[in-house]
Order: structure tokens, then sequence, then C-alpha cells
């Protein structure tokens, strides 16, 4: 990427930030590499951690940030515990992820918060037949950061 785009592209974050309070990164699947989203400013916006989401698709990453920075702004986040109204898909649960896990995939958020402190957590989501990652049948592609 230009430094030109780069700098289009934080413009754009910033922007989406000040407007919405956070911007959500998505970064697509590819052969041997599992896709992920994240979001950057709800920590400094709404006083709870960013969100970290592995292996599923694009929409439904979108939405599940967004109902998670709706639901739990200004609130304390249940963390390892079963949250089944998230999404009307499937029950979810949050872990915390050290940021130093993460600083290859959350550029954006590095980025932003620069030298200050911020949080992430990871949603943890079951596989199609409802297994959790912490269940032996559990059978998915969720790269598990927290653990």
């Amino acid at each position: 990427m230009t430094d030109e785009r780069k700098e289009k592209y934080f413009k754009k974050v910033n922007t989406n930030i000040e407007k919405f309070g956070f911007h959500i990164t998505y970064v697509l699947e590819e052969t041997g590499f599992t896709p992920f989203g994240y979001s950057t400013g709800i920590y400094k916006s709404f006083g709870i951690p960013e969100l970290f989401i592995s292996g599923l698709p694009n929409g439904l990453t979108t939405e599940l940030i967004v109902n998670y920075a709706e639901r739990f702004k200004f609130k304390k986040v249940p963390l390892n515990q079963k949250i089944n109204d998230l999404i009307d898909r499937f029950p979810v649960y949050f872990i915390e992820v050290e940021n130093n896990k993460l600083t290859e995939h959350t550029l954006s958020s590095f980025k932003f918060y620069e030298n200050s402190v911020f949080k992430y957590l990871q949603l943890i989501f079951p596989d199609l037949n409802g297994f959790f990652p912490n269940e032996s049948e559990y059978n998915y592609d969720q790269e598990i950061l927290g653990e």
C-alpha cells in the first residue's frame, strides 16, 4: 500500500470514529489464511474493550461488532460467559486478549491509539454443530488469540 493510500485509509478510520464512535476493519480470507475483523475507537468512545473476531464473513463480523458496541457501551462486558442474544443465530462469549498478541492483526488500532492504553476482547463463537473451542467436539478454523 502506498503512503497516499495509507493516509487516505487512516483519514477514513478517524472520520468513522468521529461520526460513529468506531471503525471496523475486515481482512479477507485467502488460501491458508483465516479472515478476521476488528474495531478501532470503541475503547475511547464507549469505555469498553475493542473487539476482534476471527473466522466469520464480513457482514456477520460487522453485525456482531455493531451489536457489541450498542449493547455494552459504557457498561461492564461479561467475560467467559455465554451470551445468547447478541445475535439471533448463535451464542457467543468474550475472552480477554493481550494487545501484544494482536500487533500484526489490528494495525489500525495500534496507529489510532499510538502510546495510549487500550484493551481488546475476542468474540468466540460455536462451530456449525454448536460446539465451542473448549469442547472436544469443536471443529472450525477460528484463531483463538486470548488463550
